[in-house]
């Protein structure tokens, strides 16, 4: 496990990752609840 923590957070290139992964993660849920909003808006809109 050690390992993985200092590859991960011990260099420059470990943080890049980690902020990658996190920016990645935190875009795909955005995306996913601002989707699901404009399809429900759009269902209420069509009744």
């Amino acid at each position: 496990m050690s390992f993985w923590l200092d590859l991960l957070f011990g260099n420059f290139i470990g943080l890049i990752s980690m902020f990658t992964l996190l920016f990645i993660l935190g875009m795909a849920t955005w995306f996913t609840i601002f989707f699901l909003k404009k399809i429900r808006e759009e269902e209420r809109g069509k009744s």
